[in-house]
């Protein structure tokens, strides 16, 4: 192993240690939301803004689990760096919080400007993913 390989498995395990620790306060967070809102029997999962806000913290650690995901597969030296299709995904999965959190009073064009952007990148992961189908 070259010594950048091994700086660069060094800064992939930093990295995925601080963002365990950043999962696991936003878990820590959620939770007790969750909890304060049961305890104030507030919870009503029809309430907009209750949905809203409780999805949101749900997809922010998918998402944040995907990219320590990613980073991992680095450290383990199962690939040699972050892969474009998991950068799309991650992406992805931002766009799909980004309309689970969209104020619903948003106007038309920022709604189809996400819509647009949701397209492009599942094109884009489409063909990604069908390209790697292919290489034997």
């Amino acid at each position: 192993m070259t010594f950048y390989e091994r700086f660069e498995q060094v800064v992939a395990i930093i990295l995925a240690n601080v963002i365990a620790v950043v999962i696991v306060i936003s878990l820590y967070q959620l939770i007790r939301t969750v909890v304060v809102l049961i305890s104030s029997r507030v919870l009503d999962s029809l309430a907009h803004g209750v949905f809203q806000e409780l999805f949101g913290m749900i997809m922010t650690l998918l998402i944040a689990m995907e990219f320590k995901h990613s980073i991992l597969r680095v450290a383990l030296r199962r690939g040699s760096i972050i892969q474009v299709k998991t950068v799309v995904l991650i992406a992805l999965i931002a766009l799909a919080r980004k309309f689970v959190i969209l104020d619903p009073n948003a106007d038309a064009g920022t709604i189809g400007a996400l819509s647009a952007a949701l397209l492009a990148l599942g094109a884009v992961y489409w063909v990604l993913t069908a390209c790697e189908k292919r290489e034997p």
